[in-house]
């Protein structure tokens, strides 16, 4: 009787098994998939019942560097992040094998096929658009895993030698023809204030008088400044006739 009893206690003691509460377990019997299991202590009967725990916190997989060819014919060389979380625990062990590799392998086919859709300066502008539709495209095709992707981030993207001395110099360009724009523009409003203070000075009586004053005094305030007056001759006989 009391081996008995020992042989139920040590087949009740082995049969525990834990489920954490960031896990979910998938309960099979025979084989046969039979229930979800909850966070918490478990009886896993040896031999007729078996039991897979399945991670449910969100993951990151970095897809490695992929090699696309745009558009516009550009090859370049991408590498991203995907962040996703197992949703459903049942269909991640009985749809797909091993869903971090699926879903590891599905995200480089897909970069590829969206990288090949745009051109290089729409990748390179829009960026968080391309990892949107890339996300999009997973998240689809990953729900009958049980699988759901939050977010896609396109990590670094290189390209050629030969291309980035192109982008560089196109770069260069852009930057001059906006100086080029700056000082044009500084210079027309400049030209118009000048017009406009001309215009002052000429309508208002005295006022040409009272800015060549104000001049001179800037002038003589320095004394190694030299000041020449250009006097009409008119003014020189009119003293020459008083002699």
């Amino acid at each position: 009787m009391w081996v008995l009893l020992s042989i139920i206690v040590f087949i009740l003691f082995i049969s525990i098994r834990q489920v954490n509460q960031y896990e979910r377990g998938v309960k099979f019997q025979l084989g046969k998939f039979t229930t979800l299991v909850e966070p918490g202590w478990r009886l896993v009967l040896p031999i007729f019942q078996s039991m897979q725990k399945v991670d449910i916190r969100t993951k990151a997989v970095d897809v490695p560097f992929q090699e696309a060819i745009t558009k516009d014919n550009v090859s370049a060389k991408i590498n991203a992040v995907i962040y996703y979380r197992v949703v459903d625990a049942g269909k991640a062990i009985l749809e797909v094998e091993n869903f971090w590799h699926a879903v590891s392998q599905l995200a480089q086919t897909t970069m590829r096929n969206v990288i090949g859709q745009l051109e290089l300066d729409e990748l390179l502008a829009r960026r968080e658009e391309a990892a949107k539709k890339i996300r999009e495209i997973i998240d689809v095709s990953t729900d009958v895993w049980g699988i759901k992707v939050e977010t896609v981030e396109l990590k670094d993207i290189t390209l050629p030698e030969d291309m980035q001395r192109v982008i560089a110099k196109q770069a260069e360009a852009e930057r001059e023809k906006r100086s080029v724009i700056i000082k044009a523009e500084g210079e027309i409003a400049a030209a118009e204030n000048i017009a406009q203070a001309a215009r002052m000075l000429s309508d208002a009586p005295g006022a040409l008088h009272l800015r060549t004053l104000s001049t001179i005094n800037d002038v003589s305030s320095d004394q190694s400044n030299t000041i020449i007056f250009a006097v009409p001759l008119e003014v020189l006989r009119s003293f020459e006739k008083k002699s």
